[in-house]
């Protein structure tokens, strides 16, 4: 019933805490993980319904948007994780969704340009395909080279113009 604590550390991205225990009467040692319950503002949907932040939903529609993409799930769960540190460090407690699509955009463009047009499309809702092109120019002409050199090529043709 009885233990004392012998190590302590932080661990992962410093959210848990790993502590190698020792039991007073047996000696016996084993290890415990602890983690901070994280308290996450609501989300302000765009109809004015409120919820709760949902790491899972906001993850799937990440990986919606990177379906049949050839992108590392590190990367992803890295994207989750900044985007879940930027609302916790916001301090409020109600978010707008649009923030939170606006962030997931921002880690798209990062990642994948192929998944940031698609999340593009459905987030801005593209009425026609002038639209849908103009978003991709706009990509092509902002995005910083040593970002643009790990992208797959988005249209045919793309790589003679990285050339140049």
């Amino acid at each position: 019933m009885d233990t004392r604590v012998i190590d302590s550390r932080l661990v992962g991205e410093g959210d848990q805490i790993r502590r190698r225990r020792e039991c007073t009467e047996c000696k016996d040692r084993f290890t415990s993980y602890e983690s901070a319950e994280l308290n996450y503002p609501r989300i302000i949907k765009s109809d004015e319904r409120r919820e709760q932040f949902n790491q899972d939903k906001l993850r799937s529609g990440i990986m919606r948007a990177l379906e049949k993409r050839p992108v590392a799930m590190e990367r992803v769960e890295l994207a989750v994780s900044r985007i879940g540190h930027k609302l916790r460090a916001m301090g409020e407690r109600e978010v707008r969704a649009r923030k939170i699509g606006d962030w997931v955009m921002e880690e798209l463009r990062s990642i994948d340009q192929v998944a940031y047009v698609r999340f593009a499309s459905v987030y801005h809702s593209f009425e026609d395909v002038r639209a849908f092109l103009e978003e991709i120019e706009r990509l092509e002409h902002e995005l910083p080279p040593e970002i643009k050199k790990d992208q797959l090529d988005l249209l045919p043709g793309d790589s003679e113009s990285k050339k140049k």
